[in-house]
Parts: C-alpha cells; structure tokens; sequence
C-alpha cells in the first residue's frame, strides 16, 4: 500500500496530480462537435477522479454527485475554450475547483477567521510542528485524506485548496471572498487541528503498545 511519511503531510499535492497520456486530442475535437460517444469518454475517463474533488469541497455524498453533474455540463459547454495548450485533465479540475468554489460563496458557508489575531487567540501553536518520534509513523493516503475530512469545513477548505490544489493565498481570497491574511490563518488552524489529530494517534499507539510488552 502506498504510504506517506509523516514528514510529508503538508506536502501532499504530489499525490493528487498524476494527470492521465495525453490522450485526448481525437476525443476533444469530437466533444467540440457536440459527438455524445465523445463526451461520455471523457466523462468515463474522467468521473472518478473528479467526484473525488467534489467530495473534498461538497459536505455529503448527494452535494457532491450534483456538483459532479454540474461540471461536467460545464465542460460539454465551455471546451470549445480548451485549445490543446496544457493538461487537458488539469483544465477540467480547474473548472470543477472553480464551480464548488462558486457553490460555497452562494450557499454562504464559509465563516471564516477574519485575521491572524482570531487565529492567535484560538489556538497555541506548536513549537516544533513534528516531534521527533512522529518519524516512526507512517500514514497511507486514505488515512491522511479522511483526517483532512474530519477538519471544519472553514479550515477544510483552505486546506485543500492551498496544499492539494496548489492555489496560493492569493488565489484563495480571490475564489472565496476572504482576504490573504484569513486564508493563512485558517490554513494555519487547519495543520494544527491535524498535528494534534496525528500526535493523539502516536501517543495512543504508544499506549498500546507499552501495553502489550
């Protein structure tokens, strides 16, 4: 099983860009034409890596199948913008990203912390953000994925936008209507709710197995 030291969390948006062979030229000149056989390949190539972005953003499975629905008549409509320049895959995350963003700001979700101050009051930030004996513990990508899951959705969402995605803060506000200093911040708050999730973790694994001897 494919693991990820621990030493890597924060660095994960490797794991979540492996694009497809480019092999879509044929099939995105017959989307263009409006060729139905066309467009259910690319959904057929497509669906299941995209409705795991829609999970990352919608809160239930039912939010997140509407949305996956949604994008992907947003990419029938709006291929003919795609002119073979990039990662055909990537554009069509792009769009997905952009629709749950959209999503969110019309459902008036987001309560977010509004500066570093907020976030300073909170929280009690670690000295040292990995402890030496966390080296020992390894984390597959599901359980660090279902970690990231348990996150508040307002610290959820930084989250995955800045660390899976690769947006910068920038970016961020701009998408969901917060400034740069409150995306920092709740992205700040999100690695320490996930650093004490993980210690939890080892130091319940050390019961165990002190337990045990």
């Amino acid at each position: 099983m494919k693991t990820c030291h621990i030493l890597l969390l924060f660095n994960v948006s490797s794991l979540f860009k492996r694009p497809l062979a480019d092999l879509f030229h044929d099939i995105i000149k017959r989307c263009k034409q409006g060729d139905r056989k066309a467009q259910e390949t690319v959904y057929n190539l497509l669906a299941g890596k995209m409705f795991a972005v829609c999970l990352r953003y919608c809160p239930n499975y039912e939010e997140a199948r509407d949305l996956l629905h949604d994008g992907f008549v947003t990419i029938y409509t709006k291929i003919g913008q795609f002119h073979q320049e990039g990662s055909f895959e990537g554009w069509v995350r792009r769009i997905f990203v952009n629709q749950a963003m959209e999503k969110w700001r019309n459902d008036n979700k987001l309560m977010m912390i509004n500066s570093v101050e907020d976030v300073d009051r909170q929280i009690a930030v670690p000295e040292n953000e990995v402890e030496d004996d966390w080296e020992a513990y390894q984390l597959t990508e599901a359980e660090m994925l279902e970690l990231v899951d348990e996150l508040p959705a307002k610290y959820k969402i930084v989250f995955n936008l800045y660390v899976i995605d690769g947006l910068s803060h920038r970016d961020i506000a701009e998408k969901i209507g917060i400034s740069e200093g409150a995306s920092r911040s709740n992205l700040l708050r999100a690695r320490s709710i996930l650093q004490k999730q993980i210690k939890d973790q080892v130091d319940s694994m050390k019961l165990k197995s002190n337990a045990s001897k």
